[in-house]
């Protein structure tokens, strides 16, 4: 049941994002649930080996390389799903950093309500 209400609540963060951002494009809620899925799954089976490859220079940039791998895993999602879009890197790396703010702020509240 937890799972499936942080699914719905980053898919209300992708809709919120795409109506605040320009270089972001989702259809429809539908589309916004798919691309939280996707996301899901994306940061739980690549970004960890993704991590360990860049080690190296993630620890040199004192971890702001993270926010391009994060950034990169936005772009593959826009490659997967046909109903979401994002016009470039610079607008990926910031929808990156903005959903990651949203779904904390979301999550906290949902966190809230259980207590």
């Amino acid at each position: 049941m937890n799972l499936i209400l942080r699914i719905l609540l980053t898919a209300v963060a992708v809709v919120i994002l795409a109506k605040l951002l320009p270089g972001v494009i989702v259809d429809g809620f539908l589309s916004a649930v798919i691309v939280a899925i996707v996301l899901g799954l994306l940061n739980a089976i690549l970004k960890p080996i993704l991590i360990i490859l860049t080690l190296p220079i993630t620890i040199v940039t004192l971890g702001l390389f993270l926010l391009v791998i994060n950034a990169c895993i936005i772009l593959m999602a826009d490659k997967f799903i046909d109903g979401f879009g994002v016009s470039s890197f610079w607008t990926a790396l910031l929808f990156s950093i903005l959903l990651s703010i949203l779904q904390s702020i979301l999550y906290s509240i949902l966190k809230d309500d259980k207590k």
